[in-house]
């Protein structure tokens, strides 16, 4: 029992495919998809599988929130406040001139992505130098992505944008296509500002479609009174209150001193001071790592023992804490849910592309299919054809033959000659004698000699008509030899134009398998070996036939006519001879033979074997009609053949969209 249980255990851990087990919830349903889509049975390309990661890591990733809005209404500040740190550079003109994405990391450091794909990491403090639109050489980068060791950066990454109004057109369309895939909007622009025409034309362009994820900031109300703030949020919920869910006045400026001088945020920085000083006494002076940590704990003690009575009433007063509250309780919940429908349409959409792509190949069968189909009714009138054309000149080969036959039975019978004979014949005599009696009577002879001069020795008459009848019938076989080709050549032809732009075909969509692709593309160009090769050796079979017929027929033919006319003549030599013998016998009872010219001809056409010359060329089922038929029903048989193996081409595509359309339901 020991042994078989481990023969079953092993043969299960061997040949039992296990179901993967994945986890429950959306990154769990989007690896599941993932494994059923790159299952190898679909031969998936490269951008498939990147696709479906990109899918798997926008699920992992935070919910993004875009902060956009004019040029120079604070957006910069406002990202330092909500990060409680001084990062992003400020000023007058719009220096922000790429897409900044402001992502969780274990250290403060910046990455530079170019156009062409290459990449570079510089400190944070350098990001100046990769933002000011105003620099020639911000033209190769293609967006920046700023790490900080910030706990808000855990669940949400900012988007730090180009001004909608920028005066780079790209920047405003590099915004804008932001917009559409981001979880949240933030937009911000100065409250002295609000409401202005020039506002009012950028938010009904760019904004009306974003009112569910959308908060409109109200920057800068530092600057007025409590009335004036609260005149101003009420005109612009009046005014532009059908782009943004919530209006919300702050103070980028109070909010970033107030949190930047949060204990916390004050105590983190020296947390971050003496990791630093911990890594750089790692590689040099250990012993310091003591001094550090004194430091520290002074630096902390200080720290918890300052007033921050004035910094949280600042903080307070800037209002940043409403915008945090409607990222956290209006924005996350949205755009938890929006990413999972947002994912969950690109995976159906990643089936229907998939689906589209293998439809396309699948009507690339379908065609060739859809050729060889209707190529049959021509093919089988190109048959008959020939049996039509051929059978015609056939009868005129015939006819050619029945008249040398003519010429030699009348030349045989105008050389049937009279001649006197002599036959004796008793009387009876006187005193009993026996007594004959010479009687002449008129018998005859067939002059052989000048038969023969005159049909084969002097102008070689017969000869010359065999000749010609030979050579018409050699050409009724070299015309039917390329009429056959040329109904090959006419479907041949037909799956030429149908191959021409199919051997060249390539994916629509990058996500398409190249190695299917690859394979149609394969097909299109073997198409001789695939499909035509069995046409084509089929019409050589038919043509062999044919001439074998033909050299059989040309057997027949070759048999000495001269042979056959010294046959014939002495076969009407012998019956005269014997017609003779009997007359002699009894004059009054037989008759000496003349042999009519009809009588010659059927003897001439029985011993040149005529019935079968006639049933090869003439009967009506004659030796063409009857490859004729074989052919036919060849060729019906192999298109058959050849369109159900075209067929099976396309069922594994039609097996992979069935299973495509399966994983699609699961999505």
């Amino acid at each position: 029992m020991s042994i078989l249980s481990n023969f079953v255990r092993e043969y299960k851990e061997k040949f039992i495919e296990k179901e993967e087990v994945f986890e429950k919830g959306l990154i769990g349903d989007i690896k599941r998809i993932k494994a059923k889509l790159l299952d190898d049975k679909f031969l998936p390309s490269v951008q498939l599988k990147n696709i479906l990661d990109k899918q798997l890591r926008r699920a992992m990733y935070p919910m993004e929130v875009a902060i956009t809005g004019q040029f120079s209404s604070g957006k910069s500040t406002f990202l330092n406040a909500l990060l409680s740190k001084n990062i992003l550079p400020t000023g007058i003109t719009p220096v922000t001139s790429k897409v900044n994405f402001i992502n969780y990391g274990e250290e403060y450091k910046l990455k530079i992505t170019y156009y062409s794909g290459a990449q570079e990491y510089a400190p944070i403090e350098a990001i100046s130098d990769f933002t000011d639109q105003r620099k020639n050489e911000m033209k190769d980068i293609k967006y920046l992505t700023l790490f900080a060791p910030m706990e808000i950066l855990k669940d949400i990454s900012f988007v730090d944008t180009p001004g909608l109004n920028s005066q780079s057109q790209s920047d405003t369309d590099t915004t804008r296509s932001v917009l559409r895939d981001v979880g949240g909007i933030i937009w911000l622009t100065l409250i002295d500002n609000a409401g202005k025409m020039s506002e009012s034309q950028v938010l009904e362009e760019y904004m009306e479609h974003f009112k569910n994820k959308s908060l409109c900031v109200l920057n800068q109300k530092d600057k007025f009174n409590e009335e004036q703030i609260q005149t101003t949020t009420k005109y612009v919920k009046e005014k532009f209150g059908k782009y943004f869910s919530q209006i919300t006045p702050i103070s980028a400026k109070m909010a970033l001193e107030s949190r930047a001088h949060h204990n916390d945020v004050l105590i983190k920085d020296k947390q971050d001071k003496l990791l630093k000083n911990i890594r750089s006494a790692l590689t040099g002076n250990i012993a310091s790592i003591t001094k550090d940590f004194d430091d520290y704990y002074k630096e902390v003690d200080a720290i918890n023992n300052l007033d921050t009575s004035n910094n949280d009433k600042m903080l307070e007063e800037s209002n940043i804490q409403e915008v945090i509250e409607f990222i956290n309780n209006t924005i996350a919940p949205q755009a938890a849910e929006s990413k999972e429908f947002a994912i969950k349409k690109n995976l159906k959409a990643i089936c229907d592309i998939l689906i589209k792509e293998y439809e396309t190949i699948i009507a690339v069968y379908n065609s060739l299919t859809e050729i060889l189909a209707k190529a049959e009714e021509d093919v089988l009138k190109d048959f008959d054809q020939i049996q039509k054309t051929y059978s015609k000149e056939l009868f005129s080969v015939y006819n050619s033959l029945e008249a040398i036959m003519e010429r030699m039975s009348h030349e045989t019978y105008k050389n049937i000659k009279k001649q006197k004979a002599y036959r004796f014949e008793k009387k009876n005599g006187f005193l009993n004698k026996d007594k004959y009696e010479k009687i002449e009577y008129e018998t005859y002879w067939i002059d052989s000699d000048n038969i023969y001069k005159n049909l084969f020795y002097d102008d070689q008459t017969i000869d010359k008509m065999f000749r010609r009848a030979m050579k018409q019938l050699k050409e009724v076989e070299l015309n039917s030899d390329q009429a056959y080709r040329t109904v090959y050549r006419n479907i041949k032809q037909k799956v030429h134009r149908w191959q021409e732009p199919y051997e060249l075909i390539k994916k629509n969509r990058e996500i398409a398998s190249d190695l299917e692709f690859s394979s149609t593309r394969h097909f299109a160009a073997k198409v001789y070996e695939n499909v035509l090769k069995q046409y084509h050796r089929s019409i050589l079979e038919n043509i062999s036939a044919l001439r074998k017929k033909f050299a059989y027929f040309n057997g027949a033919l070759s048999y000495s006519y001269i042979q056959t006319t010294q046959a014939t003549i002495a076969h009407f030599e012998q019956q005269i001879s014997e017609s003779v013998t009997l007359y002699e016998k009894e004059p009054t009872r037989f008759t000496i033979n003349h042999p009519r010219e009809d009588e010659i001809l059927t003897k001439l056409k029985a011993n040149f074997g005529f019935e079968k010359i006639e049933d090869f060329l003439t009967s009506k089922r004659n030796y063409l009609f009857k490859i004729i038929q074989y052919s036919k029903k060849q060729y019906l048989e192999l298109n058959k053949e050849q369109i159900s193996f075209v067929e099976s081409k396309k069922e594994q595509y039609i097996k992979k969209i069935e299973d495509i359309k399966k994983i699609k339901k699961q999505i």
